[in-house]
């Protein structure tokens, strides 16, 4: 008994129990898919691994050579977590045991499993949207949906997918379809066509060896296009799920697209720091959109006009035309409307207020700002978010907005005053007392 015990104290630290969760906790608010601080993703094993634009994250075997290790306790600058308290000895401990133990990879096989997911914390939220009747709110979860009244009171309608992640949704106008994209990293993406009524899978459809990114519907919900970790876009067929081409015109990972206003062109934006104009029926570029600044997160469109918004990781919002004068040059910034105030963090979401008078910006800051869309001037500021906000969207009627993020709760606010009107956990949770008693 007692050498058993021994044993177990001696055996190295799991990536699956015990890094990733102090990742999750401390690191992935930045380094996560759709807002990938220095390039990093630390979300999955296979992402750490390869590392951003500095490396890999760790060295197997060499702890004093593993880069986030050096960030952490301050022998790289800055000191991370950034701007947040440095992590408790022991916690670095775990990390500087399983890098010099291998920093082997023990992260389960994905589940096929058709049961309801168990909750022990609130996951990430990624996406979430509001029905265009206003009278629900769908919000990522881990392999699934959950569609909620606006209140988060009821229970939700939870429509279970095959994608470990939900990275983006996108309704239709007449709230028959819902759209997701997402996959399970480093495996596939996958998008997904839901009749959000019946909680009714209509298609799927599975590509690339990576997640999908920024799915979107054109305005009469015919097409759904969407980014990947590939460097590519996909035009997808709404009716049927089938393919109808891909383009290759990014160097780096896609990670958002709208439709402009008549849906025969589509904006995708990139971390190759590019919003590309392409022609909606044959994929084709057309011209980009900016002058080419910083790594892009980001993109909304003004609801009536072929008018967008953009940002990433400089932290400014650029507001721009997607019309030129003939006699301009291509690339140029004579579109540019206005840059918006340099905000706290880098951006990780953008929305167009439906009566397209606000625009609102979150990312890796605890705070929602909108601006007033004609002046650029900051209206107002939500706040009550504990950590960087990933998702956002204003309600049909323009009057509520929804946010969500690294916390794990949908919090709803008024956009007339910023004020908090509600907040929830949208997926439902256990203790770990219950969810052993339920294993039994």
């Amino acid at each position: 008994m007692i050498l058993g015990s021994l044993l177990l104290l001696a055996a190295a630290p799991s990536f699956h129990n015990d890094v990733q969760p102090l990742l999750s906790k401390h690191c992935t608010g930045c380094h996560q898919p759709s807002m990938m601080s220095a390039g990093l993703d630390l979300t999955t094993y296979s992402a750490a691994m390869k590392g951003g634009r500095k490396g890999p994250a760790f060295v197997p075997g060499n702890a004093d050579e593993s880069l986030t290790i050096q960030y952490l306790v301050g022998l790289a600058q800055p000191r991370m977590p950034l701007a947040r308290p440095a992590l408790a000895e022991a916690e670095i401990k775990i990390f500087r045991d399983w890098v010099k133990a291998g920093a082997k990879d023990d992260t389960p096989a994905p589940t096929t499993s058709t049961k309801p997911i168990v909750y022990l914390q609130p996951p990430v939220i990624n996406s979430l949207r509001f029905s265009p009747d206003g009278k629900s709110i769908a919000v990522s979860g881990n392999r699934e949906i959950l569609i909620h009244s606006i209140d988060g009171k009821n229970e939700p309608k939870r429509l279970m997918g095959k994608a470990e992640r939900i990275l983006s949704l996108a309704y239709s106008r007449d709230g028959k379809l819902l759209v997701a994209g997402g996959g399970t990293p480093a495996r596939f993406g996958e998008v997904q066509i839901w009749d959000p009524n019946e909680a009714k899978l209509l298609r799927s459809a599975t590509l690339t060896n990576d997640t999908l990114f920024g799915a979107s519907l054109s305005p009469d919900g015919s097409r759904i296009v969407v980014g990947a970790a590939d460097n590519t876009v996909h035009m997808f067929d709404s009716a049927t799920g089938k393919e109808l081409y891909k383009i290759g015109n990014h160097e780096d990972w896609v990670l958002a697209t709208i439709f402009g206003v008549d849906g025969k062109r589509f904006v995708s934006v990139s971390r190759d720091r590019a919003a590309k104009i392409n022609d909606s029926s044959s994929g084709a570029f057309l011209e980009n959109a900016n002058l080419l600044k910083t790594e892009l997160y980001a993109v909304a469109r003004h609801p009536m006009k072929d008018i967008i918004v953009i940002g990433g990781e400089d932290r400014y919002p650029y507001v721009y035309l997607l019309d030129r004068a003939r006699n301009m040059k291509i690339a140029d910034d004579t579109t540019l409307v206005r840059r918006i105030e340099r905000q706290q963090g880098p951006i990780a979401a953008l929305d167009w207020s439906p009566d397209a008078k606000l625009i609102a910006i979150a990312g890796g800051a605890p705070v929602v700002n909108l601006y007033d869309a004609e002046s650029g001037k900051l209206a107002l500021s939500c706040s009550g978010h504990e950590a960087g906000i990933y998702t956002l969207a204003f309600s049909p009627d323009s009057k509520l907005l929804a946010t969500g993020g690294f916390d794990g709760k949908v919090r709803i606010y008024s956009t007339s005053d910023g004020k908090l009107i509600g907040q929830f956990v949208p997926v439902p949770l256990e203790t770990k007392a219950e969810s052993k008693a339920g294993g039994q």
